[in-house]
């Protein structure tokens, strides 16, 4: 079969510009990896707070290190997207807001609530 030179190419990855909409998504199946890994990080913290002071003040020196603690704030970011997410899955599902407007407008309400939420938990946590 011959290949048809006048049909439509898709654009390259460097030209093509995805919608707001799109890296929302991505980054919504992104931040649900990283909540996966994430509690083997809950359940490191679980196991030494049971087993015993030794085990505790050795997760103390561990979660004492910088890059542990923007892990954790990763950690807390995702969790807060990936339940705005969630949120607006829900508004979806009673058939709500899927015009392109609607979806644009909701999509930056959705990541201004994820780093206020992060933000809130920061001054409390």
């Amino acid at each position: 079969m011959a290949a048809n030179s006048n049909r439509p190419t898709s654009p390259h990855l460097q030209i093509y510009q995805l919608p707001l909409t799109g890296m929302i998504s991505i980054s919504h199946r992104i931040t649900g990896v990283m909540l996966s890994v994430g509690l083997l990080f809950v359940v490191y913290i679980l196991s030494a707070v049971s087993g015993g002071t030794s085990s505790y003040g050795q997760m103390q020196a561990v979660l004492g290190n910088w890059l542990v603690t923007l892990m954790y704030w990763g950690f807390v970011y995702a969790l807060f997207f990936h339940l705005c997410h969630g949120v607006r899955h829900l508004f979806w599902d009673a058939g709500h807001s899927f015009d392109k407007e609607t979806l644009d407008y909701y999509a930056k309400i959705e990541l201004g609530a994820a780093f206020a939420l992060t933000f809130i938990a920061l001054i409390f946590i």
